[in-house]
């Protein structure tokens, strides 16, 4: 079953965190992922309020959980850690 990756983040230092994005793509097609909506707009219905909002689509749970896992990941994460705010999720599609 498909899976969503769901990410909220507050970038604190945009250069920093453009290295992360720059090897979390590749990483992420790696594990079979794809974008589907990437800093577009959105609206705030509850909890915090994060400027950026990303989802990757992936082929299962499993797929999304190892590509998070995996050093290719980790290695742009590391970028990422010190340069943002985030709250990252895996969720099951029904579909």
């Amino acid at each position: 079953m498909p899976a969503l990756w769901i990410a909220h983040v507050t970038v604190s230092d945009a250069e920093a965190y453009g290295r992360y994005a720059e090897l979390a793509g590749p990483a992420i097609a790696k594990h079979g992922g794809h974008f589907i909506a990437r800093g577009g707009r959105f609206v705030q219905l509850e909890g915090k309020e994060r400027p950026r909002n990303v989802v990757a689509k992936f082929p299962s749970l499993e797929a999304a959980e190892e590509c998070y896992h995996s050093p290719e990941y980790q290695e742009a994460l590391s970028h990422a850690r010190d340069a943002s705010e985030r709250e990252l999720l895996i969720v099951e599609t029904s579909e």
